[in-house]
């Protein structure tokens, strides 16, 4: 089974998966779901109640360069009438440049994921029009099944993915860092 398979099959019957479709309705452009829901629930899975990583939040990410923040807002409200006991972060990863002091602009919602902190936390899933699962892995998926916590090649200085990282094994003691 390739590592995609592998992944889908972690969460399709999880929150994750319960979501995507009502995600996928949005018709927000280039979106992907990535960050925490999916790398905790995949975590929890593979590590088990030990595991005290929990979903906080969704973290969408879309790109559209002539969007604004109405869209981030209006998605974000339809997903928290659809479900009132999650949290959703909608990000339009156009503006983050507009927004996020020190950040470059962003040429694509994949560029965006790609410079996220982590290497585990830089995977995306999504489904495409016809309700297939597709799936954005910029460093693959061996350090997200392996428990490894890893900085991406932007954030190897970064004391906040440091401390994002301690806290990661604070709350689950089977992870490693790289």
């Amino acid at each position: 089974m390739n590592s995609n398979t592998r992944l889908q099959m972690i969460l399709a019957d999880t929150p994750v998966g319960m979501i995507l479709p009502a995600i996928a309705q949005l018709n927000l452009p280039d979106w992907w779901l990535a960050g925490g829901a999916v790398r905790n629930t995949v975590w929890r899975l593979i590590f088990g109640d030990d595991c005290e990583l929990v979903i906080k939040d969704f973290d969408i990410a879309f790109f559209d360069i002539q969007g604004d923040r109405t869209q981030e807002l209006a998605a974000k409200a339809t997903l928290t009438q659809q479900f009132p006991n999650n949290e959703f972060d909608v990000k339009n990863q156009a503006s983050f440049a507009r927004w996020r002091d020190g950040d470059t602009a962003y040429n694509s919602t994949e560029d965006g994921i790609t410079q996220w902190l982590h290497t585990a936390t830089a995977v995306g899933v999504r489904l495409n029009a016809q309700g297939k699962w597709e799936f954005f892995t910029p460093y693959g998926l061996d350090d997200l099944f392996n428990g490894i916590i890893r900085t991406t090649p932007v954030h190897t200085d970064n004391p906040h993915a440091h401390q994002k990282a301690a806290i990661f094994l604070q709350k689950c003691p089977y992870l490693r860092l790289a």
